[in-house]
Formats: C-alpha cells, structure tokens, sequence
C-alpha cells in the first residue's frame, strides 16, 4: 500500500512540474494551492487602549460579536460573559463595539468598557470601537463577510449583536444572527 501511495505521489509531482499554468496566472493562485488566511493574522486594537493578538487564541474556538450598548440585544452581554466563563478553557469571546445600526453605540471606549463592566461584569477582551459594514467596515469584518477572504461563506451584518464562530486554527464556521442567544444550543454544542 505504500509503494502504492508514494508512485501515486511520485506521478502527481511528475505532472505538476511539466504543467503551466493558463496565461497570466500562476499555480499559487489556483484553489488548490490557496491558503485561507486565519483570522489568526489580524491584530485590532483593544478598547483600553491594548492591542489584541488573535494569534494568542490558537487552539481556542473564537466569538466574535459586534455590540452596542443601547440596543434590544444589550442584555446579551450578560449570556455572553456566562458563556465565556463556561467554556474558557475552550473559547474567547471578542466583542467589536459598532455605532453602524441607528446609532446604538454612540459612547467612547472608555465610557463603552465602563458600561460594559459596571452593567454586565464583562470579563472577556473587548476591541475598540469600529464600524462592521458601509465604506469604513474594518478589515477582520471584511474579512469575516467575504467569502473571497475567508473562503467559506459571505455574511451580512444585518444589526448589533450577529455572532460569528471560528474554528481553533482561526477558520470561519458559522455565523449566527442577533435572535441567536449566546447560550443557545446551536453555539454552545459547537464549543465542546
């Protein structure tokens, strides 16, 4: 079976190096080649004035959430920081304060990571505020919406608190929308 394997790899390779590409292009843009980039490259700055490494979290499912403070989806938090806590060992949670959906964040960073802290005793990293859709969408989410980046789906951020889960290698699993408690069972069973 091995002999097997390695002429089957020994022809592959054969093929591939006497192969050329279609005019103006090279074999590192076909799919086969392509590496996804993990969200594991992206640093954002954080909402106390740190910089958040997603590197850090390798080996670690990741949610990202955008928030606001003034939003019917606010008390979230509180099921987020209860989820956090549950599965820490497994999971990190990032939330991405936006003022993109009627103005439902309008705060500073510091008065948001006040808020958040005071209200809703949240534990888990915070970035600083940016915008998730329109002109100024910030690199992770246009990472995060297209599918041409992330090489899984394309998503719309349709208001405050959608909810996307990452894999441990920092690859795009699902994308929840804000009806979507954080303790629901369709996130939860995914953490395990």
């Amino acid at each position: 079976m091995k002999q097997l394997n390695f002429i089957i790899l020994f022809l592959l390779i054969a093929s591939l190096s006497n192969a050329q590409p279609p005019e103006g292009t090279s074999f590192l843009n076909t799919p086969v080649l392509q590496m996804k980039q993990s969200i594991h490259s992206f640093n954002v700055p954080g909402i106390t004035g740190d910089t958040i490494h997603f590197a850090n979290f390798k080996g670690k499912k990741i949610l990202i959430v955008n928030t606001a403070s003034k939003c019917g989806y606010t008390p979230q938090y509180t099921d987020l920081e209860r989820l956090y806590e549950s599965y820490k060992n497994n999971l990190v949670i990032v939330g991405f304060p936006a003022n993109d959906f009627k103005q439902q964040e309008p705060g500073s960073n510091e008065e948001i990571n006040a808020f958040c802290k005071k209200n809703y005793g949240v534990t888990f990293p915070m970035a600083a505020k940016i915008s998730v859709i329109g002109e100024n969408i910030h690199p992770i989410y246009a990472w995060l919406t297209s599918k041409e980046k992330n090489g899984v789906m394309d998503a719309e951020v349709k208001w405050n608190f959608n909810k996307f889960l990452l894999d441990e290698e920092g690859f795009l699993l699902m994308k929840f929308d804000s009806d979507i408690n954080p303790l629901d069972p369709e996130i939860t069973k995914r953490i395990k």
